[in-house]
């Protein structure tokens, strides 16, 4: 075991850390970076508080240019950011994508429901990864791949080491993102059966809170 010196100062020694466990997995070197750890949020307080590799910026509303600019400005490590693929689709992902490249996004993150051929157009004009969320083993991830996806991004709930393992045993050299779990054992899982990479759900800022509030309350 490597002695790793540390210094996290006073007023930042309550940050945030992304589980230890995840340092087991390959990671994927992105523009000569190598990202194990991804924290799945769009909340700039959480972004600039955590200690992860880097920000998967993804949110159940219409991805708008200026929250994922914003969530740029304030990230100090590169950010995959969300261009739909639900709701939003086809020619506006595709201008979303391109757009993000130009913000300084290192990658665009599709979700489930999105078009192989929207896929392909995205390819076409962008020269960051193209991130397509998979979430179940039935899924045509082989479509998505053909199509130019360059990386796979797991979210199968509990089912996702299982998913993980369909998508390696088919594509050995794919890489793959994946969602942790909520315990060090369920990380453990997937990274061993084959993720490259591990995202991170930390607590909300109102849960952070609750805590520290109670802690004041405890002094008065």
């Amino acid at each position: 075991m490597k002695t790793v010196p540390t210094y996290s100062g006073t007023l930042r020694s309550h940050q945030l850390d992304v589980p230890r466990c995840i340092s087991e997995c390959s990671g994927i070197r992105i523009f000569g970076r190598r990202i194990k750890s991804l924290v799945f949020s769009t909340d700039v307080a959480i972004i600039k508080n955590i200690n992860a590799d880097a920000i998967i910026a993804v949110y159940p509303f219409t991805p708008q240019p200026a929250i994922t600019q914003a969530i740029i400005s304030v990230a100090d490590v590169p950010v995959f950011a969300g261009v739909g693929g639900g709701v939003t689709n086809g020619a506006r992902s595709v201008r979303l994508a391109e757009y993000a490249e130009h913000q300084g996004a290192h990658g665009v993150v599709l979700n489930a429901p999105v078009a192989d051929q929207t896929i392909s157009e995205i390819k076409a004009v962008v020269d960051i990864p193209v991130v397509a969320t998979i979430v179940s083993a039935s899924q045509d991830f082989a479509g998505r791949i053909k199509a130019g996806a360059d990386i796979l991004n797991v979210s199968g709930a509990d089912q996702t080491p299982q998913v993980v393992a369909a998508i390696r045993q088919e594509f050995p050299d794919i890489p793959i993102i994946a969602t942790g779990g909520p315990t060090d054992q369920d990380i453990l899982l997937t990274i061993a059966a084959g993720a490259n990479a591990i995202t991170y759900t930390p607590p909300t800022t109102g849960q952070l809170f609750s805590k520290i509030m109670w802690d004041h309350r405890a002094r008065f």
